[in-house]
Parts: C-alpha cells; sequence; structure tokens
C-alpha cells in the first residue's frame, strides 16, 4: 500500500505524509489519550509559565521603574551635562523681604507623551553643587530708587549666564518673581521697578524675559508654588502603576456632569514660619467613597473662590487629566515668633491692669514674678515694654499652657472655619497626608528628637515631659550636646510655648483629629530643600513639552513600532501556539475518523477524496 501525502495551507515545511497502515498501531486508543493530555498539559504549563515571567517581569520592571524615580530624586547630585544639545534650561530669581536668590533648573527634552510633565530639577555645577546665588538686601529697598534695580540684580543673572550654555541662552526663560518685601509697596513703586527690570535686563541678556516673567506674586500664588514643587517631588503627578497606592476620586472642576476620575492622593502642606502660617491642600470635588462636600452658601462660596486655586498642570488646556482644585491659606501673626510676642503682649497688657485695679506688684519685681505656664520649670524670663519690665517664671504647665493660648486661635462656632474664623473646606482625614515644615518640624525634631510620622499622645508626653523639667537641667543636656546641632538656647527657652502652640494650631485651630496618623514633619523631601520656586518654573513652563510633541511627532511614531512591547510580543507567541495547538487537535481528530472508517472497510485514499469531495459539495450551492 502507498503512501497518502498531507497537506494543508501552513508553511511548506508543515508538509508530510504517513502510511495509512501504521495508524492503527500507533493511533490505538490509549496512546492517543495519551497524546492529547501531554499535549494540552504542556499548553497549559507554556501559558502558565508565561504569564508568569511576564507579570514578574513586568511588575519587577514597574518597580524598578518606580525606584529608579525614588533614586533619581534622593541622588540627584550629578553635574548637568552642559554638553547635552537635549538638555534645557530656566532660571527663576526670587526676590524676597531680605534678599533675592537666583535657581537654574533644567530638564531633558519631553518624552512626547502629553499626559506627562516636564522632569525638572535643579542644575548641579562641575563640583555638582545647586546652581544657587544669593544677594542682600531685599529687592524692596530700592523703592524710591527704582532706576538702581537692574545693577543690583545683575550680579544673580551674570552667575546664570555663566553656567547655561551660551547657545541656550536665547531659549531659556527667566522669571522673577517678587514675594513679601513688594507687595507692601504701593503700586506705583512695584510698577516703577517692575519696568526697571523689563526695560534694562534684554539690553544685557539674552534670556527669554517678556513682559509676563516679571510680577508681584500674592501670596497665595506662592503657597499653589510651594504645594505644586513638594507633589511633583513626591511623584504625585504622575500616573498610578501599583494597586497599592494611595488615590482620591477626582471631580475635575468646570466638569461636575462627567465622570469622576481615579487619580494619586496628593500631599497637603503646613509650613509654620516666625510670622506666619500657611495651609495648602488638594479639594477633590468628590472624595473617596462618593461624600461630597456640604452645600456651601452664597458667602462661603464667595470667600472660597478667593481661596481657592484651579490649575492644569498639563501643556494641553483640552486635557483634564493635571486640573487641580487646591486650598491656600495663610495667617499672618500665627508664626512661631509672632505668636509669642502677641501672648507677651496679652500677658504684660493684663498683668499691669490687675496690679493697678488689685494694688499687687505682680511681675514687677523680681521676686513676685509673673508665673509663666509655658515657659519650662524655674526658667527666668523678662518682658520689657514701653520702658517698663514684667518678670517672668516658668512652671512648665504644658496642659494650662494650652488652655491659655486657645483664645489666640480666634476660632468661631461655624463650621468648615479654621483660625480666625476663616473658610474652610472639609478634608477627607481617612485618605488624606500631610507634610509640615519650619516649625512643625523644628518643635518635634530640635528638641523632641521624634520628626519624621507625627503621632500626637506620644508628642504630647515628650512636650509634657519638656516643659516640666527645670531649666538647670535643660542647660546641662545642652552643654552636653544631646539636642539637635542647630538648636540654639532661644530653641530650649521657648520649645515648651512652640509645642503647644503647634499642638493647637494643627488640632484646634485646622481641626485635624488627635488621632490622625498621616502628617509627617520634615525639613526636607527626599535630603533635598524643596523651593515654591521649582512650582512655579513647573506652572509657567507647563506649554512648553507642546513644541517638543510636535517636532517629535513623526520620530515618535516609528518609535512606538520599533518599541513594540515585550508583553504584546508575548501575548501574540501565546496567541499562534493555540492555533497550531488547535490546528493539531484538529488534525488528529480527523486521523480518528478516518482510521475508524478504514477498519469498517475501505481505502483510506478513497475516504481523504470522499471527504474533499463531500466539502465541494456542500460549499457547491452556495
Amino acid at each position: 500500500m502507498g503512501r497518502i501525502s498531507i497537506s494543508c495551507l501552513f508553511p511548506a515545511s508543515w508538509h508530510f505524509s504517513i502510511s495509512p497502515a501504521g495508524c492503527p498501531r500507533i493511533l490505538n486508543t490509549h496512546l492517543r489519550q495519551i497524546i492529547v493530555i501531554s499535549i494540552l498539559a504542556a499548553a497549559v504549563s507554556l501559558l502558565y509559565f508565561s504569564v508568569v515571567i511576564i507579570r514578574n517581569k513586568y511588575g519587577r520592571l514597574s518597580r524598578d521603574k518606580k525606584f529608579q524615580r525614588y533614586l533619581a530624586r534622593v541622588t540627584d547630585i550629578e553635574a548637568t551635562d552642559t554638553n547635552n544639545p537635549n538638555v534645557n534650561y530656566g532660571i527663576v530669581v526670587d526676590c524676597g523681604s531680605s534678599g533675592s536668590r537666583i535657581f537654574v533648573y533644567c530638564w531633558p527634552r519631553h518624552n512626547g507623551n502629553p499626559h506627562d510633565l516636564l522632569d525638572i530639577r535643579q542644575m548641579r555645577d562641575k563640583n555638582r553643587k545647586p546652581v544657587v546665588m544669593k544677594i542682600k538686601p531685599g529687592i524692596s529697598e530700592f523703592a524710591t530708587s527704582p532706576e538702581k534695580v537692574s545693577d543690583y540684580i545683575s550680579p544673580l543673572l551674570n552667575f546664570a549666564a555663566e553656567h547655561v550654555p551660551r547657545a541656550k541662552h536665547k531659549e531659556t526663560p527667566l522669571y522673577i518673581l517678587c514675594t513679601a518685601g513688594m507687595r507692601i509697596l504701593p503700586e506705583s513703586q512695584q510698577s516703577a521697578i517692575l519696568e526697571d527690570l523689563l526695560t534694562d535686563i534684554p539690553v544685557h541678556f539674552d534670556f527669554l524675559f517678556s513682559d509676563s516673567h516679571a510680577e508681584v506674586i500674592s501670596g497665595k500664588q506662592e503657597g499653589v508654588y510651594a504645594w505644586i514643587g513638594i507633589n511633583f517631588v513626591l511623584g504625585r503627578f504622575e500616573h498610578i502603576e501599583d494597586d497599592d497606592e494611595a488615590v482620591v476620586e477626582v471631580n475635575i472642576p468646570g466638569s461636575e456632569s462627567s465622570e469622576a476620575i481615579l487619580r494619586k492622593r496628593t500631599a497637603g502642606i503646613l509650613d509654620m514660619g516666625g510670622v506666619s502660617t500657611q495651609i495648602a491642600y488638594e479639594v477633590p470635588k468628590t472624595e473617596k467613597g462618593g461624600r461630597r462636600e456640604p452645600r456651601q452658601t452664597s458667602t462661603d462660596e464667595e470667600i472660597a473662590k478667593n481661596l481657592l486655586a484651579e490649575f492644569n498642570l498639563g501643556c494641553d488646556v483640552h486635557q483634564t487629566e493635571h486640573v487641580y482644585r487646591v486650598y491656600v491659606a495663610t495667617f499672618l501673626g500665627f508664626g512661631g515668633n509672632a505668636a509669642r510676642q502677641r501672648y507677651e503682649d496679652r500677658i504684660f497688657a493684663n498683668t499691669i491692669q490687675k496690679n493697678r485695679l488689685l494694688g499687687k506688684q505682680t511681675g514687677l519685681i523680681p521676686d513676685t514674678p509673673y508665673l509663666d505656664p509655658c515657659l519650662p520649670l524655674d526658667i527666668k524670663d523678662e518682658i520689657q515694654q514701653n520702658g517698663q519690665t514684667l518678670y517672668l517664671r516658668g512652671t512648665g504647665d504644658f496642659d494650662l499652657c494650652r488652655e491659655t493660648i486657645q483664645p489666640f486661635m480666634n476660632k468661631t462656632n461655624e463650621t468648615q472655619t479654621s483660625l480666625n474664623g476663616v473658610y474652610q473646606p472639609p478634608i477627607h482625614f481617612q485618605n488624606s497626608e500631610f507634610y509640615g515644615f519650619s516649625e512643625f518640624y523644628y518643635c518635634t525634631e530640635d528638641v523632641l528628637r521624634m520628626g519624621g510620622d507625627y503621632n500626637a499622645a506620644t508628642f504630647t508626653k515628650a512636650a509634657k515631659d519638656y516643659c516640666a523639667t527645670k531649666w538647670s537641667i535643660l542647660r546641662e543636656r545642652f552643654d552636653r550636646g544631646l539636642y539637635a546641632s542647630h538648636a540654639d538656647l532661644h530653641r530650649l527657652k521657648y520649645q515648651c510655648f512652640k509645642s503647644a502652640w503647634m499642638f493647637e494650631v494643627f488640632h484646634r485651630g485646622f481641626s485635624f483629629p488627635v488621632n490622625y496618623k498621616n502628617l509627617k514633619t520634615a525639613l526636607q523631601v527626599y535630603d533635598k530643600e524643596v523651593q515654591w520656586t521649582l512650582g512655579a518654573i513647573l506652572y509657567r513652563t507647563r506649554f512648553l513639552p507642546l513644541r517638543d510633541i510636535q517636532q517629535e511627532t513623526f520620530r515618535a511614531s516609528h518609535a512606538r513600532w520599533r518599541g513594540f512591547s515585550f508583553v504584546y510580543n508575548h501575548y501574540l507567541f501565546s496567541g499562534c501556539f493555540l492555533v497550531v495547538l488547535l490546528a493539531i487537535l484538529l488534525y488528529l481528530l480527523r486521523l480518528r475518523r478516518i482510521h475508524r472508517r478504514t477498519l469498517r472497510g475501505g481505502s483510506a485514499a478513497t475516504i481523504w477524496l470522499e471527504e474533499g469531495l463531500a466539502s465541494q459539495k456542500i460549499a457547491g450551492p452556495l
């Protein structure tokens, strides 16, 4: 008997032949079952291991990608490659009340994804030091001689010009942003100073400097920039990649009818300086779990407009992925030193008035001092006003100190208000995170040595113990170097008061519950001091990626084909494997039918021919 040639619509290499006489011997029932089961087991095993490999590979790649981004921020100490033509630069001058500082930033060419922000970081010189320079006094000192402002700021711009490659000057944006010192000047003096800058700087420097690049920014803008800078460094503007990442549900401003989006939870910031305290956090319209903000009155809505900032960090105004609504409020007089001054003024006035009414001498002589619960035990201090001296002695009573300073919060009985009765949108405490800077960090770390994750019970106990410790013992510990290196005697003296003040502002003023666990007190983020100028350059250069996207459209389209994903290749392989497996199984089944019909009688060649003719007859009428 001859051999039967078998072929199908597959590559030529798949053409083969078998001997019909051999089929009954080879393809007996038990052996066919074993072959089929073996093939299925092999297929399942291969698919399983493919899925495991893909999952592990891409899970590891995702973790590695996050780790690399973390390392890029933590170890961002390499000198900037000024010979790289794909590196861009930007300059921000912070004109503060006591001086002006210039920051030079850099970033690589945008990756072409309109959903990603620029990867901006501080430029570093050949010695790996940040390119930063500060001069004194503040720019507001030239209010009466604005014609000298350009000469005053020239050293800063010369410094930047030396570090930014000459070929990049004309495309490097320069922003001169003035803060507190300039805000208190009359508008005419502000305009005169800005006019001198806008007139003279383009004559001597080639930086990209237009009329909108020099301005006096409000406290609200400064707070927004600080919030942007912190969250950018924390990576909160990036896409969700892990299931365990904290997220929030957000209704984009101006699109209440659209479906809420899910994105990374941003961090709020608390900053208590010497004079003022500031709070800034995102206010999603719909919070996690569907809880919506209570209905606001028209008055509340009007106040909210002044405290809420809505902005788009994305390069496309039509894309709402990076639209944020942030509440920012600044409270003058609520900084640590200003609060102590207000407290001492109240003590002085009340004690003098009581002495007059009751004929006493409390605090007027060292032997009968005023007992101050907000000073460490047995410390002696003085308040001098209008040529008079009020003598104090500390009693170190933390609880009484808290009670004494509570009226200084100026809280009202209304809900949704904070310090001074100012409107404050509700905070979803169960799904939020805050960072406390400046005094929040100094109060917890300098003396108490517990900076980082904040715990109200632990902090209260430590503060009580400190306040109740005799001043002589505290001085001895200080002399032995048991406190932070930058802690001085002024910190030791007023640590008790500032601890109580920070506690009351946080829990009573801003209404954070005492069991709140998501406050981190910090001086730096990823070992770097984050300035509001980083947020400013991020916001003001947000449209620059459009230029790179337009230039790279053609290249990016080809790159996407060249960079066809490993995941898709494996899925394609698995699909092809299943097709081949199915073809083999169908072929075996067909052999089985032919074998059975052969056993009943008839030529195998005739059977193959009949099956082919039957299929043609069936297809014919159609």
